[in-house]
């Protein structure tokens, strides 16, 4: 793990030598760091790596609210490896670090859940760009935030488009045993049942390289269409493999097949996959042009998806510090920070505009739903989008509901 300054380049020598104690304790002080949590190593880096350089690119343009306070800002990534135990050990270390107040993460759901009962445990601020999974916010903590839509929405939006498809009749559902990837399939099995298509099969699998023994009973079967809950570096190496062993049905997943690296494994055969996803490439968003050009220009390649929502849950966090720290008069508490975060309201940012609701949910999050087009990996974010919608969360869903049931009339 290493800390990246954004706006101060300092070394620990050169202040050793020119500094005393008393006044090092000083500067650090006035030292506030932001912290990332996302995997930069292993098969799910791209996307993590991608996280990473959103939240360094957002502080490295929204900071100065919090240098014109005298301070200076930092960011600490960490890398989670997409493991529960490594997001754990990293949630420790930080909530360790006092000047840390607020953190940007995870990719995964089952790393962040975890992670964050120890960030809540702390009063420690969570903004996720990524998180799907119902429990991330359905357990109330004060602390914990994702600009991300939900799993429910998610898996129920995948299985009426799946009904909606010519010839589409039966469904062989798939899913990783992850917390994200079995969550979003039952979500997607529960509606397939609604929508009167046959459910053939609910599998979990840990499998990540030869699929030969899941996918032969599957062409058994002869499903017309295959749902994977999974992540791309599993789901692109299945797909191909299917193919290869002679499925011709449909295939669909949820956002977690939503990398280059999909097209990568799956090639030729992951062309006309369908999938949902909470973060549309971020060429859909028309606030975020200037972030694409800015973000290709520092990292020599274009945006992953997530990595616009990093950057929204950066700000987020940002303005959240600088409007505690005023009220403060100083480094305010994590739990100041917290409540500021929380806060947030009609927050203008390049992927959408968000108000959190009392669970931390955005009020509304925007759904989509993409046709992979080529299976060449830089044509990825020129993928079709056939629908696109907003639902409201179910917090604020319930208030709607509340609101447009008139009250009873008192009897005589």
């Amino acid at each position: 793990m290493k800390v990246r300054k954004v706006l101060s380049l300092v070394s620990a020598s050169a202040l050793a030598l020119a500094l005393s104690v008393s006044v090092v304790q000083a500067q650090d002080e006035n030292v506030i760091r932001v912290a990332s949590q996302s995997p930069l190593s292993g098969p799910q880096s791209v996307l993590g790596i991608s996280i990473r350089n959103g939240v360094e690119l957002a502080i490295s343009q929204h900071s100065q609210a919090l240098v014109d306070l005298g301070f200076t800002v930092e960011f600490v990534p960490f890398d989670d490896q997409a493991t529960p135990e490594v997001g754990t050990s990293n949630a420790q270390q930080i909530a360790a670090d006092p000047s840390i107040l607020a953190v940007v993460g995870h990719l995964n759901t089952g790393v962040a859940i975890p992670s964050s009962e120890v960030y809540n445990d702390n009063q420690l601020a969570m903004v996720s760009p990524a998180n799907t999974g119902v429990a991330i916010t359905d357990r109330g903590y004060p602390t914990i935030n994702r600009i991300a839509g939900r799993d429910d929405t998610q898996g129920q939006a995948g299985a009426q488009f799946a009904a909606s498809l010519d010839g589409v009749e039966s469904v062989y559902v798939l899913h990783d045993t992850t917390a994200y990837g079995q969550g979003v399939a039952d979500f997607f099995r529960a509606e397939a049942e609604v929508q009167g298509l046959t459910v053939l099969n609910f599998e979990g699998t840990e499998e990540a390289s030869n699929f030969e023994s899941i996918i032969q009973p599957i062409l058994a079967l002869e499903p017309d269409l295959i749902f994977f809950g999974g992540i791309y570096s599993q789901t692109g190496l299945f797909i191909s493999q299917a193919r290869a062993a002679g499925y011709e049905g449909i295939f669909m997943g949820p956002d977690g097949f939503d990398s280059t690296e999909f097209a990568e494994l799956g090639g030729d055969a992951a062309v006309g996959t369908y999938y949902t996803t909470v973060a549309a490439p971020a060429s859909f968003y028309p606030n975020a042009a200037q972030y694409i050009e800015d973000y290709t220009a520092t990292f020599g390649e274009p945006p992953q998806p997530f990595s616009a929502q990093a950057y929204d849950s950066a700000v987020i966090v940002l303005n959240a510090i600088a409007a505690a720290a005023e009220e403060a008069g100083g480094v305010p508490s994590r739990e100041a920070v917290a409540t500021a975060v929380r806060a947030t309201t009609d927050y203008e940012g390049i992927t959408g505009t968000y108000t959190f609701d009392d669970n931390g949910d955005p009020e509304y999050a925007t759904y989509v739903i993409i046709e992979v087009t080529s299976g060449d990996p830089a044509e990825w974010g020129d993928n079709t989008v056939l629908e696109s919608f907003q639902a409201a969360s179910p917090l604020m869903a319930a208030a709607l509901a509340a609101e447009a049931t008139p009250e009873a009339t008192p009897g005589m």
